[in-house]
């Protein structure tokens, strides 16, 4: 049949009715998800946006306050303290987390044996390192009779309230994030396995030490794997709550040390009713992680190595 006739067969009426039919078919289908997307994502988003403007405290109506909430933000000595501390959770945090997974990764692809066991084992933390049980047992572990205090009592140094010392607190849950390095372990060695073994080959026919292959070729060749990580893992990190909010019993204490700006951001919305200012707190973190993210595209022009 010519291209013609195709098309003139594509544009008779029984065929329009078909693919009308089948449109209405696959919409019906797809029904299910745009609901959920208008009602349980794009809609919320939307009545945030629209509550962060206003002063609403879950009982009385929404008022209208324009940039009110905003200038409450430059005078709000807690939430300057919350910023300070999620960011610098981040930015120690999320390099200690990639080098301990890059590290580890590099070891597992030494072709060990158990290699599905040892990838397994190493990456339940991740599925387990936002629950509330592993934030409790965190607490344990460094709680003045737990763990850490036993180890050191054993060999003779006195041990400290590692949750209840402000110089210390932030320390156990970077820590903790840094002990959920299962995931982006994962996607390291799925990223090495890609390198080809030449390349090392050729580099030790050279002479060249394992440190320079390492910097030389591990590090370029696995460096959008690299970048990948590092979003993920900063997005990740700006969001944290549960091991705040546990560990420090939903106070961020001690002194603030833990309170991280969603921990902050549930404090105003749920314990004081204050949801338009806690709406307009999420907006704020979310411009904060966008701004993050954007930095990082715009350096990665400058490290960051793809195949053309």
């Amino acid at each position: 049949m010519s291209a013609l006739g195709e098309l003139r067969r594509l544009r008779a009426p029984g065929a329009r009715t078909r693919r009308h039919r089948d449109n209405r078919a696959a919409f019906l289908f797809l029904s299910p998800w745009f609901a959920g997307l208008l009602l349980i994502t794009a809609g919320p988003i939307a009545v945030s946006f629209l509550l962060g403007f206003t002063d609403y405290n879950l009982i009385q109506p929404p008022a209208f306050t324009g940039l009110d909430n905003v200038t409450r933000m430059l005078s709000d000595e807690r939430l300057h303290q919350s910023l300070g501390v999620t960011v610098t959770y981040v930015l120690v945090s999320v390099p200690l987390q990639l080098a301990c997974a890059l590290g580890l990764a590099m070891l597992l692809d030494r072709g060990l044996r158990g290699l599905a066991f040892y990838r397994s084992a190493f990456y339940l933390p991740s599925l387990l390192g936002s629950s509330v049980a592993i934030a409790v047992l965190w607490r344990q572990i460094f709680g003045a009779d737990g763990l850490v205090n036993q180890l050191l009592d054993v060999v003779g140094v006195a041990g400290r309230g590692w949750i209840s010392d402000p110089g210390t607190a932030l320390s156990t849950l970077v820590v903790l994030n840094v002990w959920t390095f299962g995931a982006p372990m994962v996607i390291f060695l799925a990223g090495l396995r890609q390198i080809p073994v030449m390349y090392y080959e050729a580099a030790a026919v050279d002479g060249a030490s394992r440190w320079t292959q390492f910097r030389r070729i591990t590090v370029p060749l696995l460096s959008p794997i690299i970048f990948f990580n590092l979003v993920l893992q900063i997005i990740h990190a700006f969001q944290s709550f549960t091991q705040a909010f546990v560990v420090s019993g939903g106070s961020g204490g001690p002194s603030d040390s833990t309170l991280f700006a969603t921990l902050y951001l549930y404090q105003r919305g749920f314990n004081n009713f204050d949801m338009g200012y806690a709406s307009a707190l999420a907006w704020l973190l979310l411009a904060i992680i966008a701004v993050f993210t954007a930095v990082n595209f715009w350096a990665a022009k400058y490290w960051v190595f793809y195949d053309d």
